[in-house]
Parts: structure tokens; sequence; C-alpha cells
């Protein structure tokens, strides 16, 4: 199995669109994410509507667990690749 270092995307990060997808369906405000993780609302403006390509893991995982999401690497049986999803259960 090749593994790559990095991971090739053409406009931004994959994990942006999971995560607008994830807070528009939880109806959730910039204001109460930046309350819940000290991830600012510019930053927040910057990943979905700006010029960020790529954020900081540690800042994704803080506002997933904000909205009441977590990140789970899995194991895929079919090919034994791993994959890293968001999964509902962080800290509301």
């Amino acid at each position: 199995m090749k593994l790559y270092k990095t991971y090739s995307f053409r406009d931004k990060d994959p994990v942006i669109d999971l995560l607008r997808t994830a807070i528009k369906d939880r109806g959730v405000k910039y204001s109460h994410i930046e309350a819940e993780s000290g991830v600012t609302a510019t930053t927040l403006y910057n990943w979905f509507s700006g010029t960020t390509k790529r954020p900081q893991f540690a800042t994704v995982k803080a506002v997933a667990r904000s909205i009441g999401y977590d990140f789970q690497l899995t194991k895929r049986h079919f090919n034994q690749q791993h994959k890293l999803k968001l999964v509902k259960g962080g800290r509301k």
C-alpha cells in the first residue's frame, strides 16, 4: 500500500465542507461556536468564505466538539485503509 504524505485538493480542505454542513444542520451561530471553542468568528468566516484553505486540525476539532461532534479514525475493512470521519458525540 502506498502512503502519501500530503493530500492534494483543488480549492479547500474537504473538512471545511464537512464542518459547514454540520454547523448548518445544527443551526448554531458563529458566536456560540466562538464562546464554546475559543475559535473566533473571523476564523470561521475565513474557512467558509475567505482565503483559508487548510485549517489546523486542533482548531477544526475544537469547532467540531463545540457543536456536539468529534472526529474518529476508523479502519476500512475492504481495503485496510484508514479514514477520518466526523461523528456525533462530542461535547455539547
